[in-house]
């Protein structure tokens, strides 16, 4: 008897035991994967204070600059994918549809402009009309000058990461905010060369593993753009561009980018972002409307110790397309 009862008691002692074993096993792992999520959130900070990011933003102005709307005589929708680092948990993805096309006055655009982008627990929703004036000076070249306004939502859940599992340890707040937003921007283009300076939102969202998100009306994206197109032959067109970005903060980013063009048919080139990666772009145009582009983005530098490849994926349909435009890539 005195012995099935020390072995009751002997039972009892090990279960114990090891419930707190795996009670603390479960709480290192929700630790572990509240660390990974700040983690990752840190090293999306940079990322997210800089703004929406593009690595095919030549094929579409509209994507960053409000002045563009209506700039392609023609109604004009894209649709664009962004998987940040694929396959890292918690990364940015993000997905884009913008629609612009002229007025009944050709000089005259507007545009729709939606985006949601995740990063980790964090969210964003911006809704956006652009509207556009532009400004010919002779020779196919204009000038144009756009305005952007509209709503940014940004959200974090920490709730998610609970897992049906309350800990007091972890955070389960459940932060949203809704704020306008607005934007402006400038173009040029002639026959061959293009340029363009935007601020695309006067709102910037931070992440902050304290304050969770929070707007910032100040702190503002500065973007410069510029492109030339150089025929070759008949058949061939060279396209050399530049991106520049600037952000109060942040030292200065900039993208550096060569396509080529055969037959307006199919677009091919590479890109090199400073210090971060260095991108590979194709585009078929696979009707003189409707176009299929790719960009895959291969890491470099620091960013590649933590981060995996990124993919672009970009489909456009111009309703109305005229010949005269034959020379550009856009």
């Amino acid at each position: 008897m005195k012995l099935i009862l020390f072995d009751k008691i002997f039972d009892n002692i090990l279960y114990s035991d090891n419930l707190i074993i795996v009670n603390k096993i479960e709480l290192h792992i929700k630790n572990l994967l509240l660390t990974l999520t700040i983690i990752v959130g840190s090293a999306t900070l940079g990322y997210a204070q800089q703004g929406v990011q593009y690595t095919q933003y030549m094929y579409d102005g509209s994507l960053i600059n409000p002045a563009y709307a209506g700039a392609e005589d023609a109604l004009s929708i894209s649709l664009l994918h962004r998987d940040q680092w694929s396959g890292l948990e918690g990364a940015p993805q993000s997905q884009t549809f913008s629609l612009h096309t002229p007025l009944k006055s050709p000089k005259v655009g507007t545009g729709l402009f939606l985006h949601r982008e995740s990063i980790g627990v964090h969210q964003n929703l911006t809704i956006a009309t652009n509207l556009a004036y532009h400004l010919p000076l002779g020779n196919n070249r204009y000038f144009s000058f756009g305005l952007k306004a509209g709503m940014i939502n940004v959200r974090s859940d920490y709730q998610s990461l609970q897992n049906g599992n309350p800990d007091p340890s972890v955070n389960d707040e459940l932060f949203s905010g809704t704020d306008f937003n607005a934007g402006f921007g400038f173009y040029y283009k002639s026959k061959k060369f293009e340029a363009g300076y935007s601020i695309p939102s006067i709102v910037n969202r931070s992440i902050n593993v304290n304050d969770s998100v929070s707007l910032d009306p100040i702190n503002l994206n500065h973007l410069l753009f510029s492109q030339y197109h150089i025929p070759v032959g008949k058949n061939l067109v060279i396209s050399p561009g530049i991106l520049l970005k600037y952000l109060q903060g942040i030292p200065v980013s900039y993208d550096l980018n060569l396509l080529t063009t055969f037959k307006n048919v199919i677009t091919a080139g590479v890109s090199y972002r400073k210090q971060e990666s260095v991108d590979f772009l194709v585009r078929f145009n696979l009707t003189p409307q409707f176009q299929m582009a790719y960009a895959y983005d291969y890491p470099i530098g620091n960013v590649s110790r933590l981060a995996q490849a990124s993919n672009e994926i970009m489909l456009r349909y111009i309703f109305k397309f005229r010949y005269e435009n034959v020379n550009s890539p856009q």
